[in-house]
């Protein structure tokens, strides 16, 4: 089944949590993908928040697969910043590969985050957020179909 951000959005942290165990990492994406934080699965406010945060925070990240690398989107002018390494590794969250996306060794803001990903369908990635090894939130990356 193919998902799109409105149904992860209206997923429960349980729900979330499944489809990433149960979806395969993928390929390492390359490109500009949307960005939606999923910081209250299942309520009514979840929207509200992803739409607030994708305004003023956070609107997504962009990948340059060949180099291993990808840089995120940030503030409201969409300013590339917080460069992450990506590669391929086994889960904090199940053991399973998935595409790490590490902040530890390129970036004094997020040094403690670690962002992991899985591919759920054409162009969609369910991520997990970890701050040191704790999992705080879920996010998904929308890139543009063909």
């Amino acid at each position: 089944m193919a998902y799109n951000t409105p149904q992860l959005l209206s997923m429960s942290q349980e729900d979330l949590d499944k489809l990433f165990s149960s979806s395969p990492s993928g390929e390492i994406p390359n490109g500009e993908a949307k960005g939606t934080a999923i910081i209250a699965p299942g309520t009514k406010f979840n929207s509200e928040i992803a739409s607030l945060i994708n305004i003023f925070v956070w609107q997504g990240k962009t990948f340059d697969a060949a180099h291993g690398t990808l840089r995120n989107r940030i503030l409201a002018f969409g300013l590339n910043a917080i460069v992450a390494e990506v590669y391929k590794t086994p889960s904090w969250f199940d053991n399973k590969e998935c595409i790490v996306l590490d902040y530890s060794k390129t970036s004094f803001v997020a040094e403690h985050i670690r962002d992991e990903i899985r591919q759920i369908g054409p162009g969609m990635y369910l991520g997990l957020v970890y701050w040191d090894k704790t999992k705080t939130i879920h996010f998904a990356l929308e890139f543009p179909t063909a």
